[in-house]
C-alpha cells in the first residue's frame, strides 16, 4: 500500500424539504421530510454513486428523518444494504424562537451565521452558536478518523453541519467559512490521511441535477428568509 494512502469521505447534504408553508409559518424542522425535489436529488446522487460502483464500508446520519430518507434513497439505488449510524452531535445548527426575533434582526438572524469567515459568537436564528457548532462537530470527525476499520464511508447531513466539516478540511483550524455552498442533495469528497492535517478535497458541492447551479444567485438562508418574511408580511 501507498505510504501516502487515504480514505474517502462522501459527505452529502439531505434532499431539499420545505420548512415554510405558502404563508410563511414555519413547520417543525426536527420532523420535516423531503419534498419531491428532495426525493429526485436525493435518487440522482444515489444514481451516480451506482454509476461509479461506489460501495460503502459505512454510513452515518445525524437521525433527523430527513437524512435518513436521503441516505435510503441513494441506497435504494446502489444496492447496498449497510445499518445506518445514527449519530446526534452531527445534527444541524439549532436555532431559537423565530417569533423571539425582532423584524430588524431577521436578516442578520438569518443569513449571519453564514456570511465569509463567521465569528465564533455568531448565534444561528437567535439559538445555537458556531462556536458551539464547532464544539460537537470537530471530536465527531476525529474520532471517524481515529477508527480505521473502514475505507469509504457516506456522511449525510447539514449544510451548516457540512460547512463545518469542510473548513475543518480546508483549513486545519477551528474556522467556520461560512460562504461555503451547501445546495440541497449535493455531494462533497474528502480524502482524510493518517495524521490531523492530511486532508484532501477533491470536489465541493456537486449537484446531480444542477451541475452548473445556473437556477438560483440567492442562498438557501436568503430563500427561506424570503420565505418566512411572509407570515410576518413584510
Amino acid at each position: 500500500m501507498s505510504s501516502h494512502a487515504r480514505r474517502r469521505i462522501y459527505l452529502m447534504r439531505h434532499g431539499s424539504v420545505t420548512y415554510f408553508d405558502a404563508a410563511g409559518k414555519p413547520y417543525l424542522p426536527e420532523s420535516v421530510p423531503l419534498n419531491e425535489q428532495g426525493r429526485a436529488q436525493a435518487t440522482a446522487a444515489g444514481k451516480i454513486f451506482a454509476q461509479e460502483n461506489i460501495r460503502f464500508d459505512r454510513l452515518i446520519v445525524s437521525g433527523l428523518p430527513r437524512t435518513v430518507e436521503t441516505a435510503s434513497r441513494v441506497l435504494a439505488e446502489t444496492g447496498q444494504q449497510i445499518a445506518f449510524e445514527h449519530w446526534p452531535d452531527l445534527t444541524e445548527l439549532k436555532g431559537g424562537k423565530l417569533a423571539a426575533i425582532v423584524d430588524t434582526d431577521l436578516k442578520e438572524a438569518f443569513t449571519g451565521a453564514f456570511d465569509g469567515v463567521v465569528p465564533e459568537h455568531k448565534q444561528f436564528l437567535g439559538g445555537e452558536t458556531i462556536g458551539q457548532l464547532m464544539d460537537r462537530i470537530h471530536p465527531a470527525i476525529d474520532r471517524l478518523r481515529a477508527d480505521r476499520s473502514w475505507d469509504t464511508v457516506l456522511l449525510v447531513l447539514h449544510g451548516g453541519v457540512n460547512r463545518a466539516i469542510l473548513s475543518y478540511a480546508l483549513t486545519g483550524q477551528r474556522l467556520f467559512l461560512g460562504n461555503l455552498a451547501q445546495t440541497a442533495g449535493c455531494i462533497n469528497a474528502l480524502d482524510a490521511g493518517d495524521i490531523a492535517n492530511d486532508w484532501v478535497v477533491r470536489f465541493v458541492n456537486y449537484s446531480p441535477l444542477a451541475g452548473l447551479q445556473g437556477e438560483s444567485r440567492s442562498t438557501t438562508m436568503e430563500t427561506l428568509l424570503d420565505q418566512y418574511r411572509k407570515s410576518r408580511k413584510l
